[in-house]
């Protein structure tokens, strides 16, 4: 599985996007007609495990967000979420089972059984 990106900043890129994710976000994206909007990915508390990932697209970025490209797609996470997914992955399957954006994130110490929920 290989993974393409582009660094901006001075701070590791908190979360990667496998060569899967990146082409299905860029789908997505080429779908919504708005050049301007990023994929922003966050760490929200809630969920049964304690945190949940948010991700959606977003046009407004604020000056401390972190921002990093990966192809055409531009990922935006804020600083306190960055720490939260440090070394984390998004991947997308598609198929039967299991299909959907996955978050492989090193940091989780437990995950619940839905998927999008962790501690």
């Amino acid at each position: 599985m290989s993974m393409t990106s582009v660094n901006i900043g001075r701070r590791p890129s908190p979360i990667t996007l496998t060569d899967q994710a990146t082409t299905k976000v860029a789908d997505l994206l080429a779908q919504e007609g708005n050049a301007e909007l990023a994929l922003r990915v966050a760490v929200r508390p809630g969920g049964c495990s304690g945190f949940s990932y948010e991700m959606f697209f977003d046009s407004e970025l604020e000056d401390e967000d972190i921002v990093r490209s990966f192809g055409h797609v531009k990922v935006v996470v804020d600083p306190a979420s960055a720490e939260q997914l440090a070394g984390a992955t998004l991947d997308y399957k598609d198929g039967l089972q299991g299909a959907g954006f996955h978050i492989s994130n090193p940091n989780a110490t437990r995950t619940c059984g839905c998927g999008s929920s962790f501690s």
